[in-house]
């Protein structure tokens, strides 16, 4: 190993993840200075339906295809959702594998395995990039940060496949190459789009508390009352709006 590539699998790599760290601590630190809003509505719904259930199905929701429309009506994209952030798991662990524990992936099936995962999530973000600009929808609302992020996403992906076996027979180029666009991310990603996994579990804290307390969170199937998406039928709605009127 090169003075160059030690110093970008390892010097490099963690004065990004300190930047990083840096950023996502204040960032943290200063939305959780803004108070909660309070509570306005009495809990409704069925008491099998509480706050706490609704935060642990608000969180878990992501995992459960069934239980969104999006995803039950677009069941290939969500495959392409559950391989591309994997390959992103496994693309950044193996920044820490490469430089602090090797040997690793000397264990039989380990950079298969990776390899499957990286390689999977890189053929994802071509897909990805071809229907950003091919579907004038996604052109549409799609900012230069967004095809931006995708694009070095996906030579990432391919670059993380190339390091997986960690063999600079051929050379070290495409180590070198991996680890200085994983060092690019970790200080690029707080400050551009891909941040959003930030917020994730405090929106989807507050989403599910709020629509776990009004009975909407999590969906109770075949209860009667409900339609078969979970939500009231329309002669419930109308019927409890009148009574609300009437009270």
């Amino acid at each position: 190993m090169s003075e160059l590539l030690r110093f970008s699998a390892h010097t490099l790599q963690e004065i990004a993840l300190g930047i990083m760290a840096l950023v996502y601590t204040t960032r943290v630190v200063w939305f959780l200075r803004f108070k909660a809003g309070k509570e306005r509505q009495p809990p409704t719904g069925h008491p099998s339906t509480t706050p706490r259930k609704g935060i642990l199905f608000s969180w878990g929701i992501i995992a459960m295809p069934w239980a969104m429309e999006s995803s039950r009506k677009n069941f290939f994209l969500w495959t392409q959702f559950v391989l591309f952030h994997l390959g992103v798991v496994a693309a950044i662990g193996l920044s820490f594998v490469i430089p602090y524990g090797p040997s690793l992936l000397e264990l039989p099936g380990v950079v298969p395995v990776l390899q499957f995962f990286i390689g999977a999530a890189c053929l994802v973000g071509l897909l990805r990039i071809f229907r950003r600009m091919g579907n004038k929808h996604m052109r549409a609302i799609s900012s230069p940060d967004d095809h931006f992020s995708l694009l070095l996403l996906t030579v990432w992906f391919a670059f993380a496949f190339l390091a997986v076996p960690n063999s600079t027979a051929n050379g070290e180029w495409h180590l070198l190459t991996y680890f200085i666009l994983t060092a690019f991310f970790l200080i690029y990603v707080p400050f551009s789009k891909i941040s959003h996994y930030l917020y994730y579990p405090f929106t989807r804290y507050y989403m599910g508390k709020t629509f776990g307390r009004r009975g909407v969170f999590p969906f109770e199937r075949g209860r009667p009352g409900t339609a078969p998406s979970g939500q009231p039928e329309p002669a419930v709605v109308q019927q409890t709006s009148t009574e609300q009127a009437k009270a």
